[in-house]
């Protein structure tokens, strides 16, 4: 049943998708469903980020064309190196559950994208808001044969991936924020999550989460910070499944390179985009607050901070800029 209701759904903004009207009747014909069963599937797309209006006597439509992510298209401009690595999902409750779910399974380098999240998830269990069709939902399954010791730094490493794609589709000047964001004049554009599973001395899996603000609707609640989308800083549309493709070709050359060379090769790009570099910050972990001069990361992926003349490393936390 619950799969009918999601291939019903799935047909239905693919009709709507082109931004034109179409009535409920015609839609009840097109799906073999009754006028009032459209309006129930219309209500609950409406709840999962769409923004789809209707017009007594016309129907309904979406306040703009929407361009839905192409599993074909984006396996093709990948190339054939993942050509049965690549699924887009319309809507989960989240890609890296799903990926966690079948991780032992899965090929290196699989991908899972989606429409909307109803469980969309951020670093200490925060929720990633995941509105339908105007975002990239993302994760890349990826095992690391050194184990855990050997990832050390890999969520930098996402975060300079995410940067040189946007830089491909004309979005510069993003700024990396230790250890999981990307940020656009400080306001949040893109964050990570990295989720591991295995035991010290063998492998590591590792699922490598990815959200990118694409085009949020005007109106969006459960965010609590300042956040911006690519379409506010490129002033024009954004082909989804082209800045897709590019992110996984572009992460899983980087990976590869990262499990031989480490997080060396790409510490120079960090500190160019580094958002806290030389500034004053503080440094939560748990209960513990401590605050220093940020200077950088170490060939670990550690953050270095100063003070009293003394720099240190530190594994985990959130950083933000002390002010005073």
């Amino acid at each position: 049943m619950r799969k009918k209701a999601a291939q019903t759904r799935s047909l239905l903004i693919q009709q709507l998708a082109n931004g034109e009207f179409n009535s409920g009747e015609f839609l009840g014909e097109l799906v073999g469903i009754s006028r009032s069963a459209v309006a129930n599937h219309i209500k609950y797309l409406t709840g999962i980020g769409l923004d789809v209006f209707s017009v007594k006597g016309r129907g309904y439509r979406l306040a703009t064309p929407l361009q839905l992510l192409d599993q074909t298209k984006i396996i093709h401009l990948v190339g054939q190196k993942k050509t049965d690595t690549v699924k887009v999902i319309s809507v989960i409750g989240s890609t890296n559950t799903y990926i966690k779910e079948r991780l032992h399974e899965l090929p290196q380098g699989f991908v899972c994208l989606a429409e909307a999240q109803t469980h969309g998830r951020g670093r200490r269990g925060k929720t990633w808001v995941s509105p339908f069709g105007s975002s990239i939902y993302m994760s890349m399954a990826w095992t690391f044969k050194g184990g855990y010791q050997s990832m050390a730094g890999v969520s930098l490493l996402v975060g300079i991936a995410i940067n040189r794609s946007l830089k491909k589709i004309g979005v510069s000047n993003c700024k990396l924020k230790w250890p999981n964001d990307v940020y656009y004049n400080f306001k949040k554009l893109a964050g990570i999550l990295v989720e591991v599973e295995g035991q010290v001395g063998s492998d590591a899996s590792a699922v490598i989460g990815i959200g990118i603000n694409i085009d949020l609707p005007n109106s969006i609640d459960g965010i609590d910070q300042p956040f911006i989308d690519v379409t506010s800083i490129t002033q024009q549309p954004v082909d989804r499944n082209k800045l897709a493709a590019l992110i996984i070709i572009t992460l899983t050359n980087m990976l590869e390179e990262f499990e031989v060379e480490g997080l060396s090769p790409f510490l120079s790009e960090w500190k160019e985009a580094d958002l806290f570099y030389n500034e004053y910050v503080y440094l939560e972990s748990g209960n513990n607050r401590i605050h220093g001069l940020s200077k950088g990361i170490s060939d670990g992926g550690a953050l270095l901070l100063e003070n009293a003349g003394k720099v240190t490393p530190h594994h985990g936390g959130e950083i933000s800029v002390r002010r005073g």
